[in-house]
Protein backbone atom coordinates (compact mmCIF):
# COMPACT_ATOMS: atom_id res chain seq x y z
CA UNK A 1 0.00 0.00 0.00
CA UNK A 2 1.23 3.48 -0.84
CA UNK A 3 1.56 5.23 2.50
CA UNK A 4 -0.06 8.63 2.87
CA UNK A 5 2.46 11.30 3.72
CA UNK A 6 2.20 14.73 5.27
CA UNK A 7 3.93 17.53 3.36
CA UNK A 8 6.14 19.41 5.79
CA UNK A 9 5.33 23.08 6.24
CA UNK A 10 8.34 25.37 5.78
CA UNK A 11 10.07 26.28 9.00
CA UNK A 12 8.23 23.76 11.17
CA UNK A 13 10.28 21.34 13.19
CA UNK A 14 8.61 18.01 13.81
CA UNK A 15 9.63 15.70 16.68
CA UNK A 16 11.39 13.38 14.23
CA UNK A 17 13.98 16.04 13.40
CA UNK A 18 15.38 15.99 16.89
CA UNK A 19 15.32 19.80 17.03
CA UNK A 20 14.09 21.24 20.31
CA UNK A 21 11.20 23.72 19.99
CA UNK A 22 11.92 27.07 21.57
CA UNK A 23 9.48 29.02 23.73
CA UNK A 24 7.75 32.16 22.52
CA UNK A 25 6.72 30.91 19.10
CA UNK A 26 4.27 33.04 17.13
CA UNK A 27 0.60 32.20 16.68
CA UNK A 28 1.37 31.17 13.11
CA UNK A 29 4.04 28.73 14.29
CA UNK A 30 1.59 27.28 16.77
CA UNK A 31 -1.10 26.85 14.10
CA UNK A 32 1.41 25.28 11.72
CA UNK A 33 2.58 22.82 14.37
CA UNK A 34 -1.02 21.95 15.21
CA UNK A 35 -1.70 21.44 11.51
CA UNK A 36 1.18 18.97 11.29
CA UNK A 37 -0.08 16.99 14.28
CA UNK A 38 -3.65 16.88 12.95
CA UNK A 39 -2.46 15.78 9.51
CA UNK A 40 -0.31 13.02 10.99
CA UNK A 41 -3.20 11.76 13.15
CA UNK A 42 -5.52 11.73 10.13
CA UNK A 43 -2.88 9.97 8.01
CA UNK A 44 -2.50 7.23 10.61
CA UNK A 45 -6.25 6.66 10.85
CA UNK A 46 -6.65 6.44 7.08
CA UNK A 47 -3.68 4.11 6.69
CA UNK A 48 -5.13 1.84 9.37
CA UNK A 49 -8.51 1.66 7.60
CA UNK A 50 -6.85 0.93 4.24
CA UNK A 51 -4.68 -1.81 5.77
CA UNK A 52 -7.76 -3.56 7.15
CA UNK A 53 -9.35 -4.01 3.70
CA UNK A 54 -8.67 -7.60 2.58
CA UNK A 55 -9.94 -7.74 -1.00
CA UNK A 56 -7.10 -6.48 -3.30
CA UNK A 57 -9.38 -4.71 -5.79
CA UNK A 58 -11.50 -3.05 -3.08
CA UNK A 59 -8.29 -2.08 -1.28
CA UNK A 60 -6.90 -0.40 -4.40
CA UNK A 61 -10.09 1.64 -4.95
CA UNK A 62 -10.40 2.58 -1.28
CA UNK A 63 -6.72 3.54 -1.08
CA UNK A 64 -7.05 5.87 -4.10
CA UNK A 65 -10.07 7.54 -2.50
CA UNK A 66 -8.29 8.01 0.82
CA UNK A 67 -5.23 9.44 -0.96
CA UNK A 68 -7.50 12.02 -2.64
CA UNK A 69 -9.27 12.77 0.63
CA UNK A 70 -6.02 13.18 2.56
CA UNK A 71 -4.68 15.62 -0.05
CA UNK A 72 -7.86 17.69 0.33
CA UNK A 73 -7.82 17.49 4.14
CA UNK A 74 -4.19 18.51 4.40
CA UNK A 75 -4.77 21.48 2.11
CA UNK A 76 -7.75 22.45 4.27
CA UNK A 77 -5.56 22.42 7.40
CA UNK A 78 -2.83 24.52 5.75
CA UNK A 79 -5.31 27.08 4.39
CA UNK A 80 -7.08 27.26 7.74
CA UNK A 81 -3.80 27.92 9.54
CA UNK A 82 -2.83 30.68 7.09
CA UNK A 83 -6.37 32.11 7.25
CA UNK A 84 -6.14 33.20 3.64
CA UNK A 85 -9.23 34.78 2.11
CA UNK A 86 -9.95 36.15 -1.32
CA UNK A 87 -8.92 39.81 -1.71
CA UNK A 88 -12.03 41.67 -2.76
CA UNK A 89 -10.23 44.63 -4.32
CA UNK A 90 -8.60 42.26 -6.84
CA UNK A 91 -11.95 40.99 -8.16
CA UNK A 92 -13.21 42.31 -11.48
CA UNK A 93 -16.21 41.32 -13.62
CA UNK A 94 -15.20 39.37 -16.71
CA UNK A 95 -14.53 41.31 -19.90
CA UNK A 96 -17.43 40.98 -22.40
CA UNK A 97 -15.17 39.00 -24.76
CA UNK A 98 -14.95 36.25 -22.12
CA UNK A 99 -18.74 35.94 -21.88
CA UNK A 100 -20.07 35.95 -25.46
CA UNK A 101 -23.83 35.86 -25.86
CA UNK A 102 -25.35 32.62 -27.07
CA UNK A 103 -27.47 34.60 -29.55
CA UNK A 104 -24.29 35.92 -31.20
CA UNK A 105 -22.90 32.46 -31.92
CA UNK A 106 -23.30 31.37 -35.56
CA UNK A 107 -26.01 28.87 -36.36
CA UNK A 108 -24.79 25.33 -37.01
CA UNK A 109 -26.36 22.59 -39.06
CA UNK A 110 -25.90 19.00 -37.96
CA UNK A 111 -22.17 18.39 -37.63
CA UNK A 112 -21.44 14.68 -37.33
CA UNK A 113 -17.68 15.30 -37.17
CA UNK A 114 -18.05 17.08 -33.82
CA UNK A 115 -20.76 14.85 -32.37
CA UNK A 116 -18.65 11.75 -33.04
CA UNK A 117 -16.18 13.16 -30.49
CA UNK A 118 -18.75 14.08 -27.82
CA UNK A 119 -19.84 12.38 -24.60
CA UNK A 120 -22.61 13.56 -22.29
CA UNK A 121 -22.28 13.23 -18.52
CA UNK A 122 -24.98 13.83 -15.93
CA UNK A 123 -24.17 14.39 -12.27
CA UNK A 124 -26.35 11.76 -10.58
CA UNK A 125 -25.06 11.65 -7.01
CA UNK A 126 -27.97 13.28 -5.19
CA UNK A 127 -30.93 11.79 -3.38
CA UNK A 128 -34.46 13.20 -3.43
CA UNK A 129 -34.43 13.85 0.32
CA UNK A 130 -35.30 17.55 0.10
CA UNK A 131 -38.47 16.58 -1.76
CA UNK A 132 -39.36 13.81 0.67
CA UNK A 133 -37.90 10.80 -1.16
CA UNK A 134 -35.49 9.18 1.26
CA UNK A 135 -33.17 6.60 -0.28
CA UNK A 136 -34.15 7.14 -3.92
CA UNK A 137 -31.96 8.93 -6.48
CA UNK A 138 -33.38 12.32 -7.36
CA UNK A 139 -33.15 11.29 -11.02
CA UNK A 140 -35.90 8.69 -10.36
CA UNK A 141 -38.54 11.34 -9.55
CA UNK A 142 -41.36 11.54 -12.10
CA UNK A 143 -41.35 15.08 -13.42
CA UNK A 144 -43.48 15.18 -16.56
CA UNK A 145 -45.93 12.88 -18.36
CA UNK A 146 -44.94 9.95 -16.17
CA UNK A 147 -41.26 10.32 -17.13
CA UNK A 148 -38.36 10.70 -14.70
CA UNK A 149 -35.28 12.91 -15.01
CA UNK A 150 -33.38 9.86 -16.28
CA UNK A 151 -36.09 8.99 -18.81
CA UNK A 152 -35.97 12.51 -20.24
CA UNK A 153 -32.15 12.53 -20.42
CA UNK A 154 -32.13 9.17 -22.20
CA UNK A 155 -34.78 10.40 -24.65
CA UNK A 156 -32.71 13.51 -25.44
CA UNK A 157 -29.56 11.51 -26.22
CA UNK A 158 -31.50 8.87 -28.13
CA UNK A 159 -33.07 11.56 -30.33
CA UNK A 160 -29.66 13.18 -30.88
CA UNK A 161 -28.22 9.86 -32.00
CA UNK A 162 -31.16 9.06 -34.28
CA UNK A 163 -31.25 12.42 -36.06
CA UNK A 164 -27.49 12.73 -36.56
CA UNK A 165 -26.66 9.04 -37.11
CA UNK A 166 -24.09 9.12 -34.32
CA UNK A 167 -23.45 7.23 -31.08
CA UNK A 168 -23.00 9.80 -28.31
CA UNK A 169 -22.45 7.85 -25.07
CA UNK A 170 -24.45 8.80 -21.97
CA UNK A 171 -22.46 8.71 -18.72
CA UNK A 172 -23.82 8.87 -15.18
CA UNK A 173 -21.60 9.85 -12.28
CA UNK A 174 -23.32 8.16 -9.35
CA UNK A 175 -22.52 8.28 -5.66
CA UNK A 176 -22.51 5.43 -3.15
CA UNK A 177 -25.99 6.70 -2.23
CA UNK A 178 -27.46 6.36 -5.72
CA UNK A 179 -25.47 3.66 -7.53
CA UNK A 180 -27.39 0.50 -6.55
CA UNK A 181 -30.81 1.90 -7.41
CA UNK A 182 -29.53 3.58 -10.58
CA UNK A 183 -28.04 0.29 -11.83
CA UNK A 184 -31.43 -1.34 -11.31
CA UNK A 185 -33.28 1.47 -13.10
CA UNK A 186 -31.08 1.70 -16.20
CA UNK A 187 -31.71 -1.95 -17.09
CA UNK A 188 -34.96 -0.79 -18.71
CA UNK A 189 -32.97 1.11 -21.35
CA UNK A 190 -31.22 -2.04 -22.61
CA UNK A 191 -33.08 -2.01 -25.95
CA UNK A 192 -32.76 1.73 -26.53
CA UNK A 193 -30.45 3.36 -29.06
CA UNK A 194 -28.03 4.55 -26.41
CA UNK A 195 -24.81 3.43 -24.74
CA UNK A 196 -24.97 4.07 -20.98
CA UNK A 197 -21.81 4.09 -18.88
CA UNK A 198 -21.57 4.65 -15.13
CA UNK A 199 -18.89 5.28 -12.56
CA UNK A 200 -18.95 6.38 -8.94
CA UNK A 201 -17.65 9.56 -7.44
CA UNK A 202 -15.45 9.16 -4.38
CA UNK A 203 -16.61 8.28 -0.89
CA UNK A 204 -14.94 10.49 1.71
CA UNK A 205 -15.12 10.18 5.52
CA UNK A 206 -16.94 12.82 7.53
CA UNK A 207 -14.56 14.56 9.92
CA UNK A 208 -15.21 15.41 13.56
CA UNK A 209 -15.21 19.19 13.85
CA UNK A 210 -13.41 19.13 17.21
CA UNK A 211 -11.25 16.02 16.80
CA UNK A 212 -10.18 16.53 13.15
CA UNK A 213 -10.38 12.72 12.86
CA UNK A 214 -12.52 10.57 10.55
CA UNK A 215 -15.93 9.65 11.95
CA UNK A 216 -15.93 6.13 10.37
CA UNK A 217 -13.63 3.59 12.01
CA UNK A 218 -13.54 1.11 9.13
CA UNK A 219 -14.05 1.06 5.37
CA UNK A 220 -17.39 -0.69 5.94
CA UNK A 221 -18.75 1.75 8.54
CA UNK A 222 -22.33 3.00 8.16
CA UNK A 223 -23.19 5.02 5.03
CA UNK A 224 -24.15 7.96 7.24
CA UNK A 225 -20.50 8.36 8.27
CA UNK A 226 -19.36 9.00 4.68
CA UNK A 227 -20.26 11.61 2.07
CA UNK A 228 -19.87 12.25 -1.68
CA UNK A 229 -17.46 15.22 -1.88
CA UNK A 230 -19.27 17.47 -4.36
CA UNK A 231 -19.20 17.50 -8.16
CA UNK A 232 -15.62 18.82 -8.21
CA UNK A 233 -14.63 15.23 -7.46
CA UNK A 234 -15.56 14.32 -11.05
CA UNK A 235 -11.97 14.76 -12.23
CA UNK A 236 -10.35 12.39 -9.72
CA UNK A 237 -13.22 9.90 -10.00
CA UNK A 238 -13.14 9.89 -13.81
CA UNK A 239 -9.39 9.35 -13.79
CA UNK A 240 -9.30 6.76 -10.97
CA UNK A 241 -12.04 4.72 -12.65
CA UNK A 242 -9.99 4.45 -15.84
CA UNK A 243 -12.89 5.92 -17.82
CA UNK A 244 -11.03 9.09 -18.82
CA UNK A 245 -8.36 7.04 -20.62
CA UNK A 246 -10.96 4.77 -22.23
CA UNK A 247 -12.91 7.74 -23.62
CA UNK A 248 -9.80 9.33 -25.10
CA UNK A 249 -8.72 5.99 -26.61
CA UNK A 250 -12.19 5.76 -28.21
CA UNK A 251 -11.63 9.11 -29.94
CA UNK A 252 -13.82 11.18 -27.63
CA UNK A 253 -12.57 14.74 -27.13
CA UNK A 254 -15.41 16.81 -25.68
CA UNK A 255 -17.50 16.17 -22.59
CA UNK A 256 -20.71 18.05 -21.79
CA UNK A 257 -21.49 17.91 -18.06
CA UNK A 258 -24.67 19.08 -16.32
CA UNK A 259 -26.87 18.35 -13.32
CA UNK A 260 -29.33 15.53 -13.89
CA UNK A 261 -32.16 17.75 -12.56
CA UNK A 262 -31.53 20.55 -15.10
CA UNK A 263 -34.14 19.83 -17.74
CA UNK A 264 -32.89 22.64 -20.01
CA UNK A 265 -29.35 21.27 -20.38
CA UNK A 266 -29.07 19.34 -23.62
CA UNK A 267 -26.31 18.99 -26.22
CA UNK A 268 -26.06 22.24 -28.17
CA UNK A 269 -24.16 22.25 -31.45
CA UNK A 270 -23.71 26.04 -31.47
CA UNK A 271 -21.81 25.89 -28.19
CA UNK A 272 -19.84 22.81 -29.21
CA UNK A 273 -18.78 24.45 -32.48
CA UNK A 274 -17.74 27.56 -30.55
CA UNK A 275 -15.73 25.36 -28.16
CA UNK A 276 -13.85 23.86 -31.11
CA UNK A 277 -13.37 27.11 -33.03
CA UNK A 278 -12.18 29.11 -30.01
CA UNK A 279 -9.84 26.28 -28.94
CA UNK A 280 -11.28 26.60 -25.45
CA UNK A 281 -10.45 23.76 -23.10
CA UNK A 282 -13.25 24.61 -20.68
CA UNK A 283 -16.50 26.54 -21.15
CA UNK A 284 -19.12 27.29 -18.51
CA UNK A 285 -22.73 28.17 -19.28
CA UNK A 286 -23.85 31.29 -17.41
CA UNK A 287 -27.24 32.95 -17.46
CA UNK A 288 -28.58 36.32 -16.34
CA UNK A 289 -29.14 36.73 -12.61
CA UNK A 290 -32.56 37.45 -11.19
CA UNK A 291 -33.43 38.25 -7.59
CA UNK A 292 -33.93 34.51 -7.04
CA UNK A 293 -30.35 33.71 -8.13
CA UNK A 294 -28.29 36.26 -6.19
CA UNK A 295 -26.54 33.55 -4.17
CA UNK A 296 -25.39 31.64 -7.26
CA UNK A 297 -21.68 31.42 -8.07
CA UNK A 298 -20.26 33.57 -10.85
CA UNK A 299 -17.16 33.89 -13.02
CA UNK A 300 -14.74 36.68 -12.19
CA UNK A 301 -11.41 38.09 -13.30
CA UNK A 302 -8.97 37.57 -10.43
CA UNK A 303 -5.52 38.97 -11.15
CA UNK A 304 -6.02 38.33 -14.86
CA UNK A 305 -7.27 34.77 -14.39
CA UNK A 306 -10.81 33.45 -14.97
CA UNK A 307 -12.06 32.09 -11.66
CA UNK A 308 -15.31 30.79 -10.18
CA UNK A 309 -16.46 32.76 -7.13
CA UNK A 310 -18.93 31.11 -4.76
CA UNK A 311 -20.78 32.96 -2.01
CA UNK A 312 -19.02 30.82 0.62
CA UNK A 313 -15.70 32.42 -0.43
CA UNK A 314 -16.96 35.98 -0.10
CA UNK A 315 -15.96 37.98 3.01
CA UNK A 316 -19.07 38.79 5.06
CA UNK A 317 -18.69 42.54 4.52
CA UNK A 318 -18.91 42.04 0.73
CA UNK A 319 -21.82 39.58 0.49
CA UNK A 320 -24.23 42.30 -0.65
CA UNK A 321 -21.74 43.36 -3.34
CA UNK A 322 -21.58 39.75 -4.50
CA UNK A 323 -25.38 39.61 -4.76
CA UNK A 324 -25.49 42.79 -6.86
CA UNK A 325 -26.98 42.15 -10.28
CA UNK A 326 -25.29 45.31 -11.55
CA UNK A 327 -21.77 44.17 -10.62
CA UNK A 328 -22.16 40.47 -11.36
CA UNK A 329 -24.70 40.08 -14.13
CA UNK A 330 -24.46 36.30 -14.61
CA UNK A 331 -24.41 33.18 -12.49
CA UNK A 332 -23.12 29.65 -13.00
CA UNK A 333 -25.65 27.06 -14.25
CA UNK A 334 -23.20 24.20 -13.55
CA UNK A 335 -23.30 23.11 -17.18
CA UNK A 336 -19.75 22.87 -18.51
CA UNK A 337 -17.83 21.66 -21.58
CA UNK A 338 -14.42 20.08 -21.06
CA UNK A 339 -11.74 19.13 -23.59
CA UNK A 340 -10.78 15.62 -22.46
CA UNK A 341 -7.15 15.53 -23.70
CA UNK A 342 -6.61 18.87 -21.91
CA UNK A 343 -8.07 17.41 -18.72
CA UNK A 344 -5.66 14.49 -18.91
CA UNK A 345 -2.74 16.88 -19.49
CA UNK A 346 -3.67 19.06 -16.52
CA UNK A 347 -4.15 16.11 -14.17
CA UNK A 348 -0.82 14.55 -15.15
CA UNK A 349 1.17 17.78 -14.97
CA UNK A 350 0.04 20.45 -12.51
CA UNK A 351 -2.98 18.67 -11.05
CA UNK A 352 -6.27 20.31 -10.09
CA UNK A 353 -6.38 22.41 -6.95
CA UNK A 354 -10.02 23.38 -6.47
CA UNK A 355 -11.22 25.79 -3.82
CA UNK A 356 -12.45 23.92 -0.74
CA UNK A 357 -16.04 24.31 0.39
CA UNK A 358 -16.43 23.50 4.10
CA UNK A 359 -19.90 22.08 4.71
CA UNK A 360 -20.84 22.00 8.40
CA UNK A 361 -23.21 19.17 9.34
CA UNK A 362 -24.42 17.33 12.44
CA UNK A 363 -24.03 13.53 12.65
CA UNK A 364 -26.92 11.27 13.66
CA UNK A 365 -25.61 11.18 17.25
CA UNK A 366 -25.40 14.97 17.45
CA UNK A 367 -21.64 15.24 16.82
CA UNK A 368 -20.69 18.36 14.80
CA UNK A 369 -18.89 17.23 11.63
CA UNK A 370 -17.43 18.83 8.52
CA UNK A 371 -17.52 17.73 4.91
CA UNK A 372 -14.81 19.03 2.59
CA UNK A 373 -16.24 19.50 -0.88
CA UNK A 374 -15.27 21.02 -4.23
CA UNK A 375 -17.18 22.39 -7.24
CA UNK A 376 -16.63 21.38 -10.86
CA UNK A 377 -16.63 24.99 -12.05
CA UNK A 378 -13.62 25.84 -9.88
CA UNK A 379 -11.45 23.90 -12.35
CA UNK A 380 -11.87 26.60 -14.99
CA UNK A 381 -8.69 28.40 -13.81
CA UNK A 382 -6.54 25.43 -14.90
CA UNK A 383 -7.52 25.42 -18.59
CA UNK A 384 -6.41 27.41 -21.62
CA UNK A 385 -8.79 29.85 -23.34
CA UNK A 386 -11.42 29.03 -20.69
CA UNK A 387 -14.44 31.33 -20.58
CA UNK A 388 -18.20 31.55 -20.10
CA UNK A 389 -21.16 31.79 -22.47
CA UNK A 390 -24.28 33.76 -21.55
CA UNK A 391 -27.08 31.34 -22.44
CA UNK A 392 -30.85 31.94 -22.39
CA UNK A 393 -32.77 30.97 -19.28
CA UNK A 394 -34.36 28.13 -21.24
CA UNK A 395 -31.10 26.19 -20.82
CA UNK A 396 -31.37 26.40 -17.03
CA UNK A 397 -34.49 24.65 -15.73
CA UNK A 398 -33.44 22.99 -12.46
CA UNK A 399 -35.83 21.19 -10.15
CA UNK A 400 -34.55 21.75 -6.62
CA UNK A 401 -37.93 21.85 -4.85
CA UNK A 402 -41.64 21.28 -5.42
CA UNK A 403 -42.00 24.96 -6.38
CA UNK A 404 -39.87 24.19 -9.45
CA UNK A 405 -41.88 21.04 -10.10
CA UNK A 406 -45.07 23.10 -10.31
CA UNK A 407 -43.53 25.17 -13.11
CA UNK A 408 -42.25 22.33 -15.27
CA UNK A 409 -45.42 20.23 -14.97
CA UNK A 410 -47.65 23.15 -15.90
CA UNK A 411 -48.97 24.47 -19.21
CA UNK A 412 -45.91 26.74 -19.38
CA UNK A 413 -44.03 23.92 -21.09
CA UNK A 414 -44.42 21.05 -23.49
CA UNK A 415 -42.07 18.12 -24.13
CA UNK A 416 -40.15 17.71 -27.38
CA UNK A 417 -37.87 14.67 -27.57
CA UNK A 418 -37.20 14.79 -23.85
CA UNK A 419 -36.60 18.54 -23.70
CA UNK A 420 -38.90 21.14 -22.13
CA UNK A 421 -40.00 23.86 -24.55
CA UNK A 422 -41.69 27.09 -23.41
CA UNK A 423 -45.31 27.50 -24.53
CA UNK A 424 -45.37 30.06 -27.34
CA UNK A 425 -48.58 31.52 -25.90
CA UNK A 426 -46.63 32.78 -22.88
CA UNK A 427 -46.37 36.55 -23.40
CA UNK A 428 -43.18 36.95 -21.36
CA UNK A 429 -39.87 35.14 -21.69
CA UNK A 430 -39.41 35.20 -17.92
CA UNK A 431 -40.62 32.33 -15.73
CA UNK A 432 -43.09 33.07 -12.91
CA UNK A 433 -41.75 33.26 -9.35
CA UNK A 434 -43.34 30.45 -7.32
CA UNK A 435 -42.99 30.11 -3.54
CA UNK A 436 -44.79 27.16 -1.97
CA UNK A 437 -44.84 26.82 1.82
CA UNK A 438 -43.76 23.89 3.99
CA UNK A 439 -47.03 22.02 3.50
CA UNK A 440 -46.00 21.52 -0.16
CA UNK A 441 -42.36 20.68 0.56
CA UNK A 442 -42.64 16.88 0.28
CA UNK A 443 -43.55 15.34 -3.08
CA UNK A 444 -46.39 13.27 -1.60
CA UNK A 445 -48.06 16.35 -0.09
CA UNK A 446 -47.52 18.34 -3.28
CA UNK A 447 -49.37 15.71 -5.33
CA UNK A 448 -52.25 15.49 -2.85
CA UNK A 449 -52.78 19.25 -2.57
CA UNK A 450 -53.02 19.82 -6.34
CA UNK A 451 -55.86 17.76 -7.81
CA UNK A 452 -54.51 18.99 -11.14
CA UNK A 453 -51.67 21.42 -11.81
CA UNK A 454 -53.11 24.96 -12.21
CA UNK A 455 -53.02 26.85 -15.50
CA UNK A 456 -50.27 29.45 -15.00
CA UNK A 457 -49.62 30.71 -18.52
CA UNK A 458 -50.32 34.30 -17.41
CA UNK A 459 -48.90 34.05 -13.88
CA UNK A 460 -46.20 36.44 -12.65
CA UNK A 461 -45.91 35.52 -8.97
CA UNK A 462 -47.44 32.90 -6.69
CA UNK A 463 -46.98 32.58 -2.92
CA UNK A 464 -48.83 29.84 -1.03
CA UNK A 465 -48.59 29.35 2.72
CA UNK A 466 -50.45 27.10 5.15
CA UNK A 467 -53.15 24.46 4.69
CA UNK A 468 -54.19 25.16 1.08
CA UNK A 469 -55.82 22.72 -1.37
CA UNK A 470 -56.29 23.26 -5.12
CA UNK A 471 -59.23 21.84 -7.05
CA UNK A 472 -59.21 20.80 -10.70
CA UNK A 473 -58.70 23.30 -13.52
CA UNK A 474 -57.69 26.27 -11.35
CA UNK A 475 -56.28 29.27 -13.27
CA UNK A 476 -53.80 31.70 -11.74
CA UNK A 477 -52.92 35.04 -13.35
CA UNK A 478 -50.81 38.03 -12.40
CA UNK A 479 -49.80 38.07 -8.72
CA UNK A 480 -51.61 35.60 -6.49
CA UNK A 481 -50.97 35.22 -2.75
CA UNK A 482 -52.80 32.54 -0.77
CA UNK A 483 -52.27 32.40 3.00
CA UNK A 484 -54.13 30.03 5.31
CA UNK A 485 -53.53 31.19 8.87
CA UNK A 486 -52.77 28.64 11.57
CA UNK A 487 -55.85 26.52 12.23
CA UNK A 488 -57.49 27.61 8.95
CA UNK A 489 -57.89 25.69 5.71
CA UNK A 490 -58.40 27.07 2.22
CA UNK A 491 -59.99 24.96 -0.52
CA UNK A 492 -59.98 26.46 -4.00
CA UNK A 493 -62.97 25.04 -5.89
CA UNK A 494 -62.69 23.35 -9.28
CA UNK A 495 -62.44 25.90 -12.09
CA UNK A 496 -61.44 28.83 -9.83
CA UNK A 497 -59.85 31.80 -11.60
CA UNK A 498 -57.63 34.03 -9.47
CA UNK A 499 -56.13 37.14 -11.04
CA UNK A 500 -54.15 39.60 -8.89
CA UNK A 501 -55.81 38.31 -5.74
CA UNK A 502 -54.91 37.86 -2.10
CA UNK A 503 -56.74 34.95 -0.49
CA UNK A 504 -56.52 35.00 3.30
CA UNK A 505 -57.39 32.53 6.02
CA UNK A 506 -61.08 33.37 6.08
CA UNK A 507 -61.26 32.68 2.34
CA UNK A 508 -62.16 36.25 1.54
CA UNK A 509 -60.95 37.32 -1.92
CA UNK A 510 -59.85 40.91 -2.40
CA UNK A 511 -58.09 42.77 -5.19
CA UNK A 512 -54.32 42.87 -4.89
Amino acid sequence: MASLSVPSAPGINTPSTGTQRTRGTSAMDFKSATTGVAAKAMRNELNRMVAEVKDPLQKKVFDAEMQSFFSLFNRYLVEKAKHETIQWDKIRPLAPALVPNYSDLPEVTNDKSILDKVVVLKLNGGLGTTMGLSGAPKSAIEVRDGMTFLDLSVRQIEHLNEVNKVNVPFILMNSFNTDDETQRIIQKYANHNIQILTFNQSRFPRVGKESNLPIPRTATSSKSEWYPPGHGDIFDALSNSGLLDKLIEAGKEYMFVSNVDNLGADVDLKILKHLVDSQAEFIMELTDKTKADVKGGTLIDYEGQVRLLEIAQVPSEHVEDFKSIRKFQYFNTNSVYIHLPALKRVMESEGLELEIIVNNKVADDGTPVIQLETAIGAAIKHFKNAHGINVPRSRFLPVKACSDLLLITSDLYSLEHGKLVMNQKRMFSSVPVVKLGDTFKKLGNFKKRFRTIPNILELDHLTVSGDVWFGRGVTLRGTVIIVANEGSRIDLPDGSILENKLVSGNVSIIDH
